[in-house]
């Protein structure tokens, strides 16, 4: 399965009549629908979840995008170019249809991922959280529900975030209000 068609976006002869996209934006779909399927699975699902928690504050910061973009770019193995589409890709899936198929991209990653991935992959959130220089409350309790849906010990979860402890807002800023329980 192409990252395209996990994200539903379909490959090159589904979209022929768009019009014209640039030759870049094309060579970078074909590397990447080149790609192992299960990898290209597994590298759509990292990158949909990273957007989960950028977006869990209804606000991607260009840090946020940046760091996701790099986070991609070092354990996706892909260029810059591809990188920044698979990022942009799974922002705008995200944001159309998050609450949706947040659980259900996860439970995938779950099921595909090893517990070392999933542990990077909860570092990666935290990271891409404090890209901005805090952690919003909202963030941190996405991040949380991420990990108890990996199956994650709460052990891990305390681990990752102490880490980046001095970006918590809960201890930044006392005034920002705990976020609703679900």
């Amino acid at each position: 399965m192409s990252l395209l068609k996990f994200f539903g976006l379909g490959g090159p002869a589904e979209r022929s009549g768009e019009g014209d996209a640039s030759k870049r934006v094309r060579e970078i779909v074909q590397a990447l629908e080149r790609l192992d399927p299960d990898r290209a699975r597994h590298i759509a699902a990292f990158a949909y979840i990273l957007s989960r928690v950028a977006r869990a504050d209804l606000e991607i910061s260009p840090e946020e995008t940046l760091a996701m973009e790099r986070i991609i770019r070092d354990l996706g193995g892909l260029e810059e170019a591809e990188a920044i589409l698979v990022v942009q890709m799974a922002k705008t899936q995200s944001a159309l249809f998050g609450g949706t198929d947040d659980y259900l991209v996860t439970r995938d990653f779950f099921r595909i991922a090893s517990r070392e991935e999933k542990v990077a992959l909860l570092h990666c959130l935290f990271a891409v959280s404090a890209a901005d220089q805090k952690i919003s409350a909202v963030e941190d309790q996405e991040i949380r529900q991420i990990a108890s849906e990996m199956a994650l010990d709460h052990a891990d979860f305390i681990e990752a975030r102490s880490r980046y402890r001095e970006y918590l807002s809960v201890l930044k800023d006392p005034q920002e209000p705990p976020p609703p329980s679900a």
